[in-house]
C-alpha cells in the first residue's frame, strides 16, 4: 500500500513543483561544473605525463589550452547554475509567503488561533525562506553526487583499487549524514517554534508599551520576555550543537577518507603500478572530493531545516476556519437590514433585534465583553452558539465571510493604521482617486491633516505611532466612513477625543451616513444622542429600547452606564 505524504511533504513538493524548470537547469549546470572540476586533475596529470615527462612543449601547451577551456566552461556552469538555483529559491519562498499571508488574511479566520502575530510573521518569513532554500540544496545534492561519481569513475580508470576505496567510503558517509540529520530536524523545528514565540512576545510588548508603562508593569513584561528569549536561545544552541556535530563528524571522516586515498595512491605509484601523472591526478581528485563530501553535510542540514519549516507552514495552512464559507451570494446593492433572532454567544443571551435599512442605531452595553461578542457576530468572526443573524433576510451563516464584509464593515475600537501617508490610510478601502474630504470632515480627520506639516501627504509611522491617540481614532474612523459600506458598525470611535470634537463627529456621522444602516456600539452620550434609537444591553440581554433622552431620564442602569 502506498503511504500517504505528510502535510509537510506536500508543502515541499508544491513549493518546488512550480520551480521545477529552474531547479532542473540549476541541477544540470551545477552537475556540469562538478564534472569539469573532476576533469581538471586528469588534464593536469596528462599534461605532466605527455608534456613535462616527455619534454614535448607543443603537447604541454595543447593540454594547457584544453585546461583553460574546461575552466571557462565550469566557471560558466557554476555562475548560471547558482543564478537559476537562487532565483528558484527566492520565487519558491515568495510563493509560500504569499500563501501563508493569504491564509492568515482569509475572511474565515482561524490561522491566528493559538499563535501570536510575531509567530505568524516568523513562519511567513524565516520558515518560508528555509523551504525555499531547498531549491538550492537540490542542485547542490545533484552536483555532489555527480562530483562523487565522476571522481570515482576517473579513479577507477586510473586504478581500480583507488576507485573502490571511494565507492566504498562515499556511501558510508552519505548514510552517516542522513542519520545525523534526524536530531537536527527535530531541534530545528523546536528552534523555529521558540524563536517565533520570542518574536511574537516582543511584538506584543512593544505594541502595548504605553499601557505597560501606565500600569507600572515594565518589570513583569521584561521578565516575561527574558524567560521566552532564554528558551529560544537554549533551543537555538541545541540546534547549533546538532548541526556542528553533524558537520564535524562528516568533515573528520571525509578527511580520513581522503588521506586513505592519497596514501594508497602514493603506495601504488611507488610500486610502479601508476605513473607520476596518474598519481598527481589521483591526489588532485582526492582533494577535489573534499568539496562534494563536505557539501553532503550542508545538503543534509538544508533538507532537515526545510522539512521542519514545511511542517510548521503546513500547520498554518491546514488550520480550520473559524467560520465556514456559505454558498449564497448577496445582491449587488444590499439594503442593509439586519435582524438578530435568539442570538446566544459568549455572554449574549437570547438577543432579538431588528435594524431597519438606513437606521442609525446606538447600542449601549453595560459589559464591554457583551459589546465585543455582538461585534464578533455582526462581523462573522464567529457564528452564534444559538440563533441567527440575518442581512436582508439572508442568514450570515449562508454567506461567504469575504462577500459579507463587502457589505458590512465592523470598525474595531483598536483599529491599526498602516505605514504610509495620512491620505493612504483613509483611502485604503476606496478607489485611488476617490474624494475623501466628506469622510475626513465627518470624522474630524481634516483637523488632523491641518495640524500636520504636509497635510494629507504627511507620513504616518507603523500602527500610527507618530500620531496621538485621538488623531489615530479620527483617521481610523475616516477610513471606515470612506469605505461607504451599506452597513457600518463602529465601536467606541471617540474615546480619545475631546467633547467638542466628539459632538462634531456625532453630527458628521449622522449626516454622512444618512440613508445607510449604521450601528454605534458605544456609551458616549454625544454619539447616542444623534441615534434614531438606542438599545440598552445589560446582563447579555436587551432590557430596553428608546431614544437617548427617554432612556437617560427613565432608566437608572442606562444613566449609570452612559452618564456616569
Amino acid at each position: 500500500m502506498r503511504r500517504s505524504r505528510s502535510p509537510g511533504q506536500v508543502v515541499l513538493r508544491r513549493a518546488l513543483g512550480g520551480q521545477r524548470r529552474l531547479v532542473l537547469a540549476g541541477s544540470l549546470l551545477r552537475a556540469g561544473h562538478q564534472v569539469g572540476e573532476a576533469t581538471v586533475p586528469v588534464l593536469i596529470g596528462l599534461a605532466v605525463d605527455q608534456g613535462v615527462a616527455a619534454g614535448d612543449l607543443g603537447v604541454l601547451l595543447r593540454w594547457l589550452a584544453v585546461l583553460a577551456v574546461v575552466y571557462l566552461v565550469l566557471s560558466f556552469s557554476y555562475r548560471f547554475g547558482a543564478r537559476a538555483s537562487d532565483r528558484a529559491a527566492e520565487e519558491a519562498a515568495h510563493a509560500l509567503r504569499a500563501e501563508v499571508v493569504d491564509r492568515v488574511l482569509h475572511p474565515g479566520g482561524g490561522a491566528e488561533t493559538g499563535r501570536l502575530p510575531g509567530a505568524l510573521a516568523g513562519i511567513a518569513t524565516e520558515d518560508a525562506r528555509r523551504v525555499g532554500m531547498l531549491a538550492i540544496a537540490i542542485p547542490g545534492a545533484v552536483a555532489t553526487f555527480t562530483g562523487l561519481l565522476s571522481g570515482a569513475a576517473v579513479l577507477l580508470w586510473i586504478s581500480v583499487p583507488l576507485g573502490l576505496v571511494v565507492l566504498a567510503g562515499a556511501p558510508a558517509l552519505l548514510w552517516l549524514g542522513h542519520l545525523l540529520s534526524r536530531p537536527l530536524e527535530r531541534r530545528s523545528a523546536t528552534e523555529q517554534e521558540r524563536a517565533a514565540r520570542a518574536s511574537g512576545v516582543a511584538a506584543d510588548l512593544v505594541a502595548g508599551l504605553r499601557v505597560l508603562k501606565g500600569i507600572g508593569a515594565e518589570r513583569a513584561a521584561v521578565d516575561r520576555y527574558r524567560t521566552t528569549s532564554r528558551d529560544s536561545l537554549a533551543a537555538t544552541m541545541r540546534a547549533a550543537r546538532a548541526e556542528a556535530l553533524q558537520n564535524g563528524v562528516v568533515l573528520a571522516l571525509t578527511g580520513f577518507l581522503i588521506a586513505v586515498v592519497g596514501l594508497f595512491g602514493g603506495r601504488l605509484a611507488a610500486d610502479g603500478q601508476v605513473s607520476l601523472g596518474d598519481l598527481i591526478s589521483a591526489v588532485g581528485l582526492a582533494l577535489f572530493l573534499i568539496g562534494p563530501l563536505q557539501a553532503l553535510a550542508r545538503v543534509n542540514t538544508s533538507f532537515a531545516q526545510a522539512r521542519a519549516s514545511a511542517t510548521r507552514i503546513a500547520e498554518v495552512l491546514a488550520a480550520p476556519h473559524t467560520v465556514a464559507p456559505g454558498a449564497v451570494r448577496l445582491t449587488p446593492e444590499p439594503l442593509g437590514g439586519l435582524r438578530l433572532r435568539g442570538v446566544e454567544h459568549a455572554g449574549l443571551r437570547g438577543i432579538d433585534l431588528e435594524v431597519a435599512p438606513g437606521e442609525l442605531l446606538g447600542v449601549a452595553a453595560t459589559d464591554p465583553a457583551d459589546a465585543l461578542a455582538l461585534l464578533r457576530c455582526l462581523d462573522r468572526r464567529a457564528d452564534p452558539d444559538a440563533g441567527s443573524v440575518e442581512l436582508d433576510g439572508v442568514c450570515l451563516r449562508d454567506l461567504d465571510p469575504g462577500d459579507l464584509r463587502s457589505a458590512v464593515l465592523v470598525a474595531a475600537h483598536d483599529a491599526d493604521l498602516f505605514e504610509g501617508t495620512l491620505r493612504g490610510n483613509v483611502g485604503a478601502a476606496t478607489e485611488q482617486d476617490a474624494d475623501l474630504r466628506p469622510a475626513m470632515e465627518a470624522a474630524g480627520a481634516d483637523e488632523v491633516a491641518g495640524a500636520l506639516p504636509y497635510g494629507e501627504e504627511t507620513a504616518v509611522a507603523e500602527r500610527g505611532r507618530s500620531l496621538s491617540g485621538g488623531q489615530r481614532q479620527r483617521v481610523a474612523l475616516a477610513r471606515a466612513l470612506a469605505a461607504d459600506r451599506p452597513v457600518l458598525v463602529v465601536h467606541d470611535p471617540t474615546t480619545a477625543v475631546d467633547t467638542v470634537t466628539e459632538a462634531r463627529i456625532a453630527v458628521g456621522i449622522r449626516e454622512l451616513r444618512r440613508g445607510r444602516t449604521t450601528i454605534m456600539v458605544t456609551t458616549s452620550p454625544a454619539l447616542l444622542t444623534v441615534a434614531d434609537r438606542v438599545v440598552l444591553l445589560d446582563g447579555g440581554r436587551i432590557v430596553e429600547t428608546g431614544p437617548h433622552a427617554d432612556l437617560a431620564r427613565g432608566n437608572a442602569v442606562y444613566r449609570a452606564a452612559v452618564l456616569t
